[in-house]
């Protein structure tokens, strides 16, 4: 099997993280459950691997990195736990339904929302942001990466706009953390939501939000804590404002893990091999008749994601085509992005998608290659 579905997960994983995982069961209580060893070993666990993604992601306090099940989890707690009604949005048509559907629901509860257009590529305009300004403007939310076409947004250009305008910034990282620099000061991150099993190589189960100082997020869940247990409301205090019930340290462990190989291996080695790769697969096939390439491949910030159709062809019909005859595992379909699709015109075909990671090898992607060239007849 050759697995190219990477920004969906990433099955492909350093082993040391199973090894965390199943160390995990053997050496792990329930982190802030008692004061036994075990339970002990737990919280130490926990707070080495906030610590981690603090230092990854230019957080001063590790205290404010909350963990969560998944960006979706994380995306929705950030959401839901700082806008109301009379509230305006800026967000964007590249965004995956873990932001769009908050918002959505928000909007019809009396939430105002801007969605700033994606050209043909799937690129937005930064002149929009000034554009759709307001008086009541409290945000932006937005990827850092399309999930379909892996063209990536400038964080650094955004954050600034919203310094510049007082406005919050909550960012979904889900395809771009362990992948793309990413620094809250730097940018002006309020809120960086990010998953774990993706592009930081841990396991599913596994997110969080990275909270910066002075931003108050409502908790979405409340009840059990570990702490203050005689008090009639949840702890205001983070991480465990935003932590509600017993957290998933075996999955947090693993996560740890696919966070020391990121550190070992290095940031920009993973990213340029990745990129590398995807490049690969693109010249590959970019001028074989009937294909069509998706997005803008030769924008400085992408990830490596290669989108795209045979003319003609039902997107699912050719990812099932790869599977069963050549072993190749894509994603085809609307990857829960539907404003993107409008954009490119692909919503009754949809697209496929090949997502690369850092172990995928050279001799894959040239099957990958050789199995379109098959498909189409070359």
């Amino acid at each position: 099997m050759i697995y190219f579905d990477s920004a969906a997960t990433s099955f492909l994983k350093p082993p040391a993280v199973k090894q965390a995982v199943s160390e995990a069961f053997d050496t792990l209580g329930s982190p802030g459950r008692g004061g036994h060893p075990l339970s002990l070993a737990a919280g130490r666990s926990v707070f080495h691997c906030r610590t981690q993604l603090a230092e990854l992601f230019g957080l001063d306090d590790p205290a404010r990195v909350c963990f969560a099940y998944n960006a979706t989890d994380a995306l929705s707690t950030a959401i839901f736990g700082l806008f109301a009604p009379g509230d305006h949005v800026i967000t964007t048509a590249l965004e995956h339904n873990s932001v769009l559907r908050p918002l959505f629901l928000l909007q019809d509860q009396g939430l105002e929302l801007t969605i700033l257009p994606a050209d043909e590529q799937g690129r937005i305009c930064y002149d929009d942001f000034s554009s759709a300004l307001r008086e009541n403007t409290r945000a932006v939310v937005c990827t850092h990466a399309s999930n379909v076409t892996g063209n990536g947004l400038d964080l650094a250009r955004i954050g600034a706009f919203c310094q510049q305008n007082g406005l919050l910034f909550v960012v979904d990282a889900s395809q771009s953390a362990g992948v793309l620099p990413i620094n809250m000061k730097e940018q002006n991150i309020s809120v960086l939501c990010f998953t774990g099993h993706k592009g930081l190589f841990g396991p599913q189960g596994t997110g969080g939000l990275c909270v910066a100082e002075g931003v108050e997020i409502r908790p979405l869940k409340v009840g059990g804590s570990g702490i203050h247990s005689f008090d009639r409301h949840h702890p205001a205090d983070y991480p465990e404002r935003l932590e509600a019930g017993t957290m998933n340290a075996p999955g947090i462990a693993g996560l740890s893990a696919g966070l020391d190989f990121i550190a070992q291996t290095g940031l920009d080695a993973i990213r340029e091999r990745e990129e590398a790769l995807a490049r690969r697969f693109y010249l590959g096939i970019r001028d074989l008749p009937g294909v069509i390439v998706y997005g803008d491949m030769d924008a400085p910030l992408r990830t490596a994601v290669v989108a795209m159709n045979l003319a003609g062809e039902d997107a699912g019909a050719v990812a099932d085509a790869l599977a069963e005859d050549y072993g190749i595992c894509t994603r085809a379909g609307a990857h829960c992005a539907p404003l993107m699709h409008h954009a490119l015109g692909t919503v009754e075909q949809g697209i496929v998608r090949f997502s690369f990671s850092y172990f995928n090898t050279e001799d894959e992607i040239d099957t990958a290659i050789g199995a379109i060239r098959a498909l189409i007849g070359a």
